[in-house]
């Protein structure tokens, strides 16, 4: 009995948390079995949790987290997920975006994710800001995709690689494809892109900065 209840202990202790926003430190956004917390637009069929992981595959949908967790509205922040993609994969990670029903999100910015897809513009890039045209992981292995966003500056990174270091000028206005595309403040969501492409995430975890 007392091996059993300490086996049981364990496999709690290796779940992510899934708590109220802490004054401090990271807090996981998935619980790693639902996708509670999260609201899917246009085709929620395409985002299933499967054995820990969040999997995209199927037609145009966004995940939007519209969870508890600091109300789902952050600034400055930093944000990390462990991503693997599938060949000809498309997919991408939103921040300072906020929840729609259809479409291509209109606010905040879009962290590419695609390593081989047919589009040139690859993993960690900030899609039609500071794209990325060198595919920094390769498909089918487990990588992990971090954001930091601090006033008008953004950095990403891919395996603690920077791959995008980018300030918002002064003054600056997005592209009339992309009016909505302005450092703010907002939530997450993860991108399915179209039916071929296969994209899983895992341990999603943010840190609010001040």
């Amino acid at each position: 009995m007392k091996t059993s209840l300490l086996v049981a202990a364990l496999a709690a202790l290796s779940l992510p948390a899934f708590a109220a926003d802490p004054a401090d430190g990271w807090v996981s956004l998935f619980d790693g079995k639902t996708l509670d917390g999260w609201k899917a637009s246009d085709q929620p069929g395409t985002f299933q949790v499967q054995n820990g992981d969040i999997i995209v595959y199927g037609l145009r949908s966004h995940l939007f987290y519209v969870g508890d967790i600091h109300n789902h509205d952050w600034k400055n922040f930093e944000v990390k997920a462990d991503v693997m993609t599938r060949k000809g994969a498309n997919s991408g990670f939103y921040f300072h975006t906020a929840w729609q029903e259809a479409g291509w999100p209109d606010k905040g910015f879009e962290v590419q994710v695609n390593n081989t897809h047919k589009d040139p513009k690859r993993t960690a890039g900030l899609y039609d800001v500071m794209d990325n045209y060198a595919a920094p992981a390769p498909d089918d292995e487990w990588f992990t995709l971090y954001i930091k966003v601090e006033g008008k500056h953004v950095i990403t990174k891919v395996n603690d690689r920077v791959i995008v270091d980018y300030t918002e000028p002064e003054g600056y206005e997005p592209k009339p494809n992309h009016p909505g595309r302005k450092i703010d403040h907002g939530t997450f969501a993860l991108q399915g892109h179209d039916p071929g492409s296969e994209t899983h995430f895992k341990n999603i975890f943010v840190h609010a900065l001040p």
